[in-house]
């Protein structure tokens, strides 16, 4: 999850445009293991691999995936963050993105999460756990404060890499450069990348999707659209798994 903006499914900022929404605010929002797990297709991982994930935000992903015995690093800029200032933060913008998740919520599938009450309740569950972890976490090397296309690590210093809700996400805000760039540098750190979702914040098909795959196939990667068992922004049940030689 990206943190400068907000995640596709919970949109914050301006009154919504059309089906769209304008994005202004800079926004905390986290998910949880469960859901990584499910949209990234990972259900049957096991320890061993070292995973990173990109963007991460305030998910609980490395918390939980942590005490479960695996081994992974999350990035963002939010981690340059105090504990206290994340906290408040996510206090003063969870009602203004509540009301935006209400007002749109034909948006959205609710046959697995149910209302929007139960859909507040996963989401602070989930960055609860990312702030009860956060400073251990920033000790241990866990949570690193770097961005996308430019992150401190070795060539193939993990197995695989993760990016949720903020490559293609945000295609109004982030141009095709920049989003090649991102995927070259995550492949370059890992011989396997998961991507999801592959939507815009209005809910079609990012712009920058085709030529990013054509790209990478150019660069002699093989490139996979794979679908998923995991929809809550509609349409939003594929992912891009990416894939280079030893």
């Amino acid at each position: 999850m990206a943190t400068e903006l907000v995640p596709t499914d919970e949109p914050p900022g301006d009154a919504p445009t059309g089906d769209g929404f304008r994005l202004t605010d800079v926004v905390p929002w986290g998910r949880c293991r469960a859901e990584y797990l499910s949209f990234f297709d990972l259900l049957d991982l096991a320890p061993g691999p070292r995973l990173l994930d990109a963007a991460g935000g305030p998910s609980s992903f490395n918390a939980e995936m942590t005490d479960l015995g695996f081994d992974v690093v999350s990035t963002d800029p939010l981690y340059g963050v105090s504990k206290p200032a994340i906290k408040g933060s996510i206090e003063l913008t969870r009602p203004q993105i509540m009301a935006r998740v209400r007002a749109a919520r034909e948006r959205f599938v609710w046959d697995a999460i149910g209302t929007p009450e139960a859909l507040e309740a996963m989401r602070l569950s989930a960055m609860k756990l990312f702030l009860e972890d956060f400073e251990d976490g920033l000790a241990e090397e866990r949570y690193v404060d770097a961005s996308l296309p430019d992150l401190p690590f070795d060539d193939g210093a993990f197995d695989v890499a993760l990016c949720s809700h903020f490559l293609f996400t945000y295609s109004d805000h982030r141009d095709l450069d920049f989003h090649l760039a991102a995927c070259r540098d995550l492949i370059r750190l890992a011989p396997e990348v998961r991507i999801f979702p592959l939507l815009n914040m209005d809910g079609g098909e990012s712009v920058h999707l085709e030529p990013v795959l054509n790209a990478l196939r150019r660069d002699g990667l093989a490139v996979e659209v794979r679908r998923v068992g995991y929809e809550f922004q509609r349409g939003g049940d594929r992912m891009l798994r990416v894939t280079r030689g030893a």
